[in-house]
């Protein structure tokens, strides 16, 4: 519905812009998460023509023409990059219609006022009234280099001899919006022309394919109480070798000491779409990997075939059938006609080429030449991968042991294997995280997850039960976030929370909001209209500092045997999230690490172009019980600057003989932003 309009809107129309986002096409313009109700600035032009002197930004003008004259008016539209025209058929937003465009690949651009580059950039004659208004929308994307402007410009048909840029005399706003906060958002206009094709998966991106890993939340709990009450597998010890207990670390050493999980099935967790050949997986020269063929090691090879083909003839002694013998009666040699041998003629396209040249190579194992160690030169690589030789014959064995303890009886069927997260002690044994789909005796499908430990003095895969190393399914999440003036930011992250909650139906996390006296937002009455199941929210004074902001946050939760997640404004969260924090933070003995993916400049959840965040330990899942046992946040050496700070409190989390779980989070992502006003103080 159009807004109430005012005679003293005439003369401006609104201008909201989008910074900081890479690309030439409207289309990429479209795909940024806070287009288009969230732009960074909102303000006036006077004319249909403008130039911001910037790159990668985008532009969303609008509001309405008061024609001159009744008539049929010819639109047309230039810009550095590419831009679209809309128009309304009256003063609602609701009834526009793209009428002239600058290019949809982001390659296509003009000189300024060049209005005849491209046949798209006029419109057909339309007819307008001079007694109505027009709504109209003008979308604008800029990339990183050339000239950046935009102008739409008109001509009244038979009567005007060329375009004439429009002014401010046929322009008024769509509405006032000068006396809002940037979270105010109720008036901004939702056309067909802002949302078009916001969200597109890019299929070649394997990560972004559905996976049950992703829904697993969804199956019901195979009951925990079930499996300790019938003692599924013998107990043993748990006391991992690696970990460091009073170990004197130096500041930020502790880095050296995490290592990462091993992962079953493949989690397509490498980022192939963003790989080239120098990357950290491969030699200098890939050439390497191929054997150039001579005669003499094709003769070696054919002696060697021959032998290869005579011996498994000799194991064949089954009779021929009539069939069988007649289809070898009729055979021909390699490259014998009917009439003559099939002669072979080279034709020379190329004398500098050998058509015939042909090569010898290996199955590649890319896995079997990783290590656990965090390799901070390569942020592409993603999970370590188990094969399945690894891993089913512990899955077995572990099913056989959950029906031993049904009297024999085939009460649980394994249906399938969802997941399987290894955590590797060469000195002692391995850890292993199972997470399985079965069926019991009535057919109904139940999801198990359950830790088990593989001692190596044992000589077969035969699991027990780790004393003491059992995760909560129930545990309370809290994710604390602090923040100041990030208005768009912190609404895109309740926006995500309520997505969290609506999908799974989650009721047990809590977002805790530590506000820097924001003063773009009104941070609290967000929360109070959000449909959260829980919230905590406290103003803080002062300048911005995350550490103080974190504890704050952690000295809130009244619980000490709930789950922190220490959390970062810029986020994008799998649906599986809480469960997945649940899972691999254990209270007494592991807290949980996650690899978030930053998103290049453009890039959305959806194409997912960027690379692993392999050094940063920033976003991290823990007991609160366990976080005050090693001291909390260092709110004292942090005080007004950030980094550094989750190092530091890795190396206290370490020392306390605590383990870090370190693997690569499927549809976890960190959003692009510029620091350009973060924060301000």
């Amino acid at each position: 519905m159009a807004q109430t309009w005012k005679p003293e809107y005439k003369g401006r129309v609104n201008v909201h812009a989008f910074d900081d986002w890479c690309g030439g096409s409207t289309a990429e313009l479209r795909r940024n998460l806070h287009y288009p109700l969230y732009p960074h600035v909102r303000t006036t032009v006077q004319k249909l023509a403008l130039s911001l002197q910037r790159t990668n930004y985008g532009l969303r003008i609008f509001g309405y023409l008061h024609p001159f004259a009744d008539g049929e008016f010819v639109f047309a539209i230039s810009s550095g990059d590419n831009s679209e025209l809309w128009l309304s058929t009256d003063d609602s937003p609701l009834n526009l219609n793209l009428v002239a465009y600058v290019g949809k690949s982001g390659t296509e651009w003009t000189a300024p006022g060049e209005f005849d580059k491209y046949a798209s950039q006029t419109s057909r004659p339309v007819r307008l009234s001079a007694q109505i208004r027009y709504f109209f929308e003008v979308i604008h994307k800029q990339n990183y280099n050339g000239i950046d402007h935009v102008e739409v410009a008109w001509q009244l048909r038979d009567k005007d001899v060329k375009f004439m840029v429009i002014q401010s005399e046929h322009i008024s706003l769509y509405f006032d919006e000068f006396p809002l906060l940037i979270g105010d958002v109720d008036h901004v206009p939702q056309t067909a022309a802002s949302h078009q094709n916001t969200k597109q998966s890019i299929a070649a991106v394997d990560m972004l394919r559905e996976s049950t890993r992703d829904t697993l939340y969804n199956g019901e709990t195979c009951p925990s109480v079930l499996l300790r009450f019938h003692c599924v597998l013998p107990d043993c010890t748990y006391k991992p070798s690696y970990t460091i207990k009073g170990y004197p670390l130096a500041r930020y050493q502790g880095l050296q000491f995490v290592h990462m999980s091993y992962v079953y099935p493949n989690d397509y967790t490498r980022l192939t779409h963003m790989e080239t050949e120098s990357s950290c997986f491969y030699p200098k020269n890939i050439k390497t990997y191929l054997q150039i063929e001579t005669p003499e090691s094709l003769e070696r090879n054919k002696i060697a075939s021959r032998e290869e083909f005579n011996a498994i003839k000799r194991d064949n002694t089954r009779p021929l059938t009539r069939l069988h013998k007649r289809d070898m009666h009729n055979r021909r040699p390699l490259g014998e006609t009917d009439n003559a041998p099939l002669q072979h003629k080279d034709i020379n396209f190329d004398t500098g080429a050998t058509w015939r040249q042909t090569v010898q190579i290996s199955p590649l194992d890319i896995q079997s030449q990783r290590t656990d160690a965090i390799d901070l030169r390569c942020n592409c690589t993603g999970n370590l991968l188990l094969p399945s030789s690894d891993v089913m014959p512990v899955v077995m064995a572990f099913m056989e042991k959950l029906n031993e303890k049904h009297n024999g009886y085939l009460q649980f069927a394994l249906l399938k294997v969802v997941n399987v997260v290894k955590r590797v002690d060469k000195a002692n044994g391995s850890r292993y995280l199972l997470e399985l789909v079965v069926t019991n005796a009535n057919g109904e499908q139940l999801r198990l997850s359950h830790y088990v430990y593989v001692p190596l003095k044992k000589p077969e895969a035969v699991p027990c039960n780790p004393v003491g190393l059992r995760w909560n399914p129930e545990a309370t999440v809290h994710f604390i976030v602090p923040v100041k003036n990030q208005a768009r930011w912190v609404h895109m992250l309740i926006a995500d929370m309520e997505r969290l909650y609506k999908e799974t139906g989650d009721t047990n996390f809590n977002l805790i909001i530590t506000d820097y006296n924001s003063s773009d937002m009104d941070v609290k009455k967000a929360l109070e209209k959000s449909s959260l199941p829980r919230y905590d929210y406290v103003k803080l004074s002062g300048n911005f500092e995350r550490s103080a902001g974190l504890q704050t946050g952690i000295d809130l939760i009244k619980d000490d045997h709930s789950i922190v997640f220490l959390c970062d404004l810029h986020i994008y969260f799998p649906t599986s999230m809480i469960d997945t924090i649940r899972k691999h933070c254990v209270e007494g003995y592991m807290t949980f690490a996650p690899i978030v993916m930053r998103l290049n400049c453009g890039a959305t959840p959806w194409d997912a172009n960027g690379y692993w965040e392999v050094n940063g330990f920033g976003l991290l899942g823990i007991y609160k019980s366990d976080l005050i046992a090693v001291g909390g946040m260092n709110t004292r050496e942090y005080k007004d600057r950030w980094g550094g700070e989750d190092w530091e409190l890795l190396d206290r989390i370490l020392k306390s003989g605590l383990e870090v779980d370190r693997i690569y989070l499927r549809n976890f992502y960190h959003h692009f932003h510029s620091k350009r006003g973060m924060w301000t103080q």
